[in-house]
């Protein structure tokens, strides 16, 4: 009886040792507020605006055309009233490819600026993890449960690695992009 409950209770020992070299993060966090993020961020927005703008004139040269062909359409010859609903078919089929091509290079533009943070968050915890002897770190975004008290969080001192200043949240993050998008409207 006594060989099983020392047995037990060197197990639960070594649960609790093991549960003491877990950590968490807010990875969310690390690699959004970093500043290189910011940015990125500034990058992709000043080529969305310029494929917005690009967007933007593409659209009006359809609608001037558009607008023509309603006016005059009737007063042109078949030829013509064809050669013009060519043209705008063809003007909307550029409107189209310009939207796919954009889209896509907007995406890889996005993931090409911001993979490197990514990279730099986790570097910068796994770092921190075997600094502390952590055996696993879980993101906290992603975990369905962990008793907080009986991890390390490695999110503050993470911060600090990545030189996020102190204080910045993501509500604050979200608030400023939210103050960008209504000043650029």
């Amino acid at each position: 009886m006594k060989k099983i409950l020392a047995i037990a209770t060197m197990a639960l020992l070594t649960l609790t040792a093991s549960a003491q070299k877990l950590g968490r993060v807010n990875f969310t966090e690390l690699y959004q507020l970093a500043p290189e993020a910011d940015a990125a961020r500034e990058q992709i927005n000043a080529m969305q605006n310029e494929a917005q703008e690009t967007f933007s004139a593409m659209l009006e040269e359809y609608n001037t055309k558009a607008s023509q062909y309603q006016q005059k359409s009737s007063s042109w010859t078949a030829a013509i009233r064809e050669s013009k609903e060519k043209e705008l078919v063809e003007i909307q089929n550029r409107v189209q490819e310009f939207q796919q091509s954009i889209s896509q290079e907007l995406q890889q533009k996005q993931a090409e600026l911001m993979n490197p943070i990514m990279e730099k968050a986790q570097k910068a915890v796994q770092d921190l993890a075997k600094a502390q002897g952590i055996l696993a770190v879980f993101d906290e975004s992603s975990a369905l449960y962990f008793d907080q008290s009986a991890v390390v969080d490695l999110t503050p001192a993470a911060r600090k690695a990545m030189g996020i200043k102190e204080g910045r949240t993501l509500e604050q993050l979200a608030q400023e992009l939210q103050a960008q998008a209504q000043a650029a409207q």
